[in-house]
């Protein structure tokens, strides 16, 4: 397969990440968020490997099969048992913005990507294909942060932050490579956030709110008081 044809694919998947970013911040019930999470992060296990096969980076397909593996499978599957653990179904309660005005807000997000790195395409040699995948994955990080802005429950909170680590791997592969190192790194936080997330599964059901009121006995404990404080 010739350059042209590769980044034709590329193009199609990153089409594809969009739209799986859009289905991300309008649903409610839990397990289609999970699900979306993971499809979109196979799709950028997809750029990886097509990116790959079109450079020949040994560090890309390693990026591309420790994505797999623990985004696509591993994290979603902590996450889904989680969620069958809680007994809960449906996120419904958003702080500001309800899914409709979510979708806007990320359109808008993705604009703002666009005229803000408009003026780095010089820097890139005019490579209008590696700008459209930076744009994306900057788009990517700002998509995850309106998910933690605009949703109550904790567990959904947390498909934002990894959210907003799709998006700098995406940008990685496209403006500055990340070390493979620093990727294993990052992959650890991940998977320790989503460990303590379950630890703490007494309170994955509340919002941030409730979630701390729940901390307060703990705090009057550690304090050396009765929680009552």
């Amino acid at each position: 397969m010739n350059s042209a044809a590769l980044e034709g694919v590329i193009k199609i998947f990153l089409v594809l990440i969009l739209v799986s970013a859009a289905f991300i911040t309008t649903r409610r019930n839990i397990t289609s968020f999970f699900r979306n999470y993971s499809i979109q992060s196979f799709f950028i296990a997809a750029v990886a490997l097509f990116l790959f096969f079109q450079e020949k980076s040994q560090m890309l397909l390693y990026v591309a099969l420790l994505t797999i593996l623990s985004k696509v499978v591993f994290i979603p599957l902590i996450l889904t048992r989680i969620q069958k653990s809680m007994k809960i179904h449906r996120d419904v309660e958003f702080h500001y913005l309800k899914p409709g005005g979510s979708l806007a807000a990320s359109i808008s997000l993705i604009f703002l990507s666009y005229m803000l790195f408009s003026r780095l395409l010089p820097e890139l040699g005019g490579n209008v294909f590696f700008y459209k995948g930076a744009v994306l994955g900057f788009s990517l990080v700002l998509i995850g942060m309106l998910i933690v802005f605009s949703r109550k429950m904790l567990i959904t909170k947390i498909v934002g932050y990894l959210t907003m680590e799709n998006g700098v791997v995406l940008f990685s592969l496209f403006i500055a490579e990340l070390p493979f190192l620093l990727e294993v790194l990052v992959l650890m936080d991940l998977i320790m956030m989503v460990m303590v997330a379950a630890v703490l599964g007494f309170g994955i059901t509340s919002s941030v709110e409730e979630f701390h009121a729940k901390l307060n006995p703990f705090r009057g404990w550690l304090k050396g008081g009765n929680g009552n404080d």
